[in-house]
This record gives C-alpha cells, sequence and structure tokens, in this order.
C-alpha cells in the first residue's frame, strides 16, 4: 500500500535547518523539565498533592458563579465545565483542611449555595502532598530509564551510534510536548506522563524503520556517498511512514475531538507526539547517526 510513488527528496539536506527547529524546541522542553522538577509549572494534583471531584448537576450551573461561591468559602479551585450532562471537574489544591475533610466542604458548599440545584458525585479522588512529589519524582525516573531502555534495545539490533541518535530523537519528541503543554500552560499530571511514554515508543518503532532500510542499504551501496544512501533510505520508507503516522493520527484526532473534556489533554498530548515523533524520524534521528558516521570517517582517514 502505498500514497506516494518513488520520491527524490533531499531530506538530509535540510538538516542544518531542521538541527535549528529542533535545538530551540529542544531548549524550551529543558526549561520546561526544570521547572516541572522545581514544582513551578501548572502541576496537577497527581503532583502537587490535592482533591479532585467530578459533580453531574441536574441544571446547568455557571462557572463564574460555582467559583465565586467556592471562593467566598475560603476554597480555591481549578473549575473545568464538562458540557455532556451538566458536570464540573474541581480541583482543589493543599488546604489547611485534614486530607479526608476537603470534598465534604465542596460538597456542603454546593449544597448550601445551590439548593435548588441538586448533584450527584461521580468520582472524587484525594491526593497527599508527599504521594504528589514522591510522582513527581518518580516521573522523572521513569523517562529517564525509558532513553536508558532505548539505547541498550538499539544497540543491541543495530550499534552504538544507532541507539544514541534514536535515544535523542525520542527525547526530542518528549521534549517538544513538554514544552508545548509548557508554553500553552497546561496541566501537567500523570495522564501526560502517559502520554509522553507512548509516544516514545511510537517515535522508537517509526525510526527503528528507517535506521532498518539505512542498515540494509550501507551494505548495498557502499559505492554511493553516505548522504546519497541515507536520503534514498528515507525516501524508500517515507510512504510507509506517511501511512503509520495518518493513521495513528486519526485515531488521536478521534480522541481529541470526540473523547470528552477528561481525556482532552491526554488526546492533545498524542496528536503533538505523533506529528513530532514523524518529524523526528525523518529529520533528527537519520541526520544524527549520518553526523556521527562522517565523524568515524574524517578520524580513519
Amino acid at each position: 500500500m502505498q500514497i506516494i510513488g518513488k520520491t527524490k527528496f533531499d531530506f538530509i539536506g535540510k538538516r542544518k535547518i531542521t538541527f535549528t527547529i529542533s535545538s530551540i524546541i529542544a531548549i524550551i522542553g529543558i526549561v520546561a523539565i526544570v521547572q516541572i522538577a522545581r514544582g513551578a509549572t501548572n502541576m496537577g494534583i497527581d503532583f502537587t498533592g490535592g482533591t479532585s471531584l467530578q459533580l453531574m448537576f441536574e441544571k446547568p450551573i455557571a462557572l463564574q458563579d460555582a467559583r465565586k461561591a467556592l471562593a467566598k468559602n475560603g476554597l480555591e479551585v481549578s473549575l473545568q465545565e464538562i458540557t455532556d450532562g451538566n458536570k464540573l471537574l474541581i480541583k482543589v489544591g493543599k488546604t489547611n483542611l485534614a486530607t479526608g475533610n476537603v470534598a465534604a466542604a465542596v460538597e456542603n458548599v454546593f449544597k448550601k449555595e445551590f439548593s435548588a440545584n441538586p448533584y450527584i458525585v461521580e468520582s472524587s479522588t484525594e491526593i497527599g502532598p508527599s504521594i504528589g512529589d514522591k510522582l513527581r519524582k518518580d516521573t522523572l525516573v521513569a523517562i529517564v530509564v525509558a532513553m536508558i531502555g532505548i539505547i541498550l534495545y538499539i544497540a543491541w539490533r543495530f550499534d552504538m551510534k544507532f541507539g544514541i541518535a534514536a535515544a535523542l530523537a525520542t527525547f526530542h519528541d518528549v521534549l517538544a510536548i513538554l514544552a508545548i503543554f509548557y508554553i500553552l500552560d497546561k496541566e501537567i499530571n500523570l495522564l501526560l506522563i502517559t502520554a509522553v511514554l507512548t509516544i516514545a515508543g511510537y517515535s522508537l518503532t517509526d525510526t527503528v524503520v528507517v535506521f532498518d532500510r539505512i542498515r540494509e542499504n550501507m551494505h548495498k551501496n557502499m559505492k554511493d556517498s553516505l548522504e546519497t544512501v541515507f536520503n534514498f533510505s528515507i525516501n524508500e520508507t517515507l510512504s510507509r511512514t506517511i501511512i503509520t503516522g495518518l493513521t495513528t493520527l486519526f485515531a488521536a484526532l478521534s480522541l481529541f475531538l470526540l473523547g470528552g473534556e477528561v481525556i482532552h489533554d491526554f488526546s492533545f498530548a498524542l496528536v503533538v507526539g505523533i506529528v513530532v515523533g514523524t518529524y523526528s524520524s525523518v529529520f533528527v534521528a537519520s541526520p544524527l547517526v549520518l553526523l556521527w558516521e562522517n565523524r568515524a570517517l574524517r578520524a580513519k582517514a
């Protein structure tokens, strides 16, 4: 199955431009990671501790009225309206109330201030601050372990330079997602980390396909320049890359558009990650291996 026929795009020739773009993305992503480690971004209660409730009301309720009622009773909250079913997602950060009393305090406010609009509690979650701090640290460890695993797998499957290039390209994708969430001030929570690790696996798979063709052609076309071999290999796998990217992108877009508010940010991260992962397989991972191969050849000369 092919979307396009044989192509002769000079992907490798654009590496200076794409490396510049990727470097800017990576710098912003590194800033985002530092801010996440410090807890200075828009952190979800998964990492900071707090209480999350989802209430379904009998009649529609205005976000502004709900926010005023909660603030009047000393509760600073984050509110998110779920239009399907007159629902409110209420998130309360650290408070002076004991763990277990926050949800009751929120419910009492709505019973008192909106007595004519009864509700039911669809979900209620409480996370202590110490658990949130541990989750934040464990998340960063999980990302680092994933990167090390990628290097070891590709080093075993191909060789070390391919492994490091694949890990750098995958880390580039992780940084890109975190950079966009940081710029847009979207909430950093466990769902985002799930999406990040999912995209790491997707990007790795896409990169391995390109790498496999490059290695095969390097043995076949020893007389051609490395730039020619790399460009030819990327063009040979381009149709497959586009088909894979589009099919997974359609699925992620369906989740983003139709999946509801609860997984909105998760599906947005998938959409961004699929686009960036496809880009990095072509414009980041392969050129990195080429740079390393050229350096090795110059060292032998």
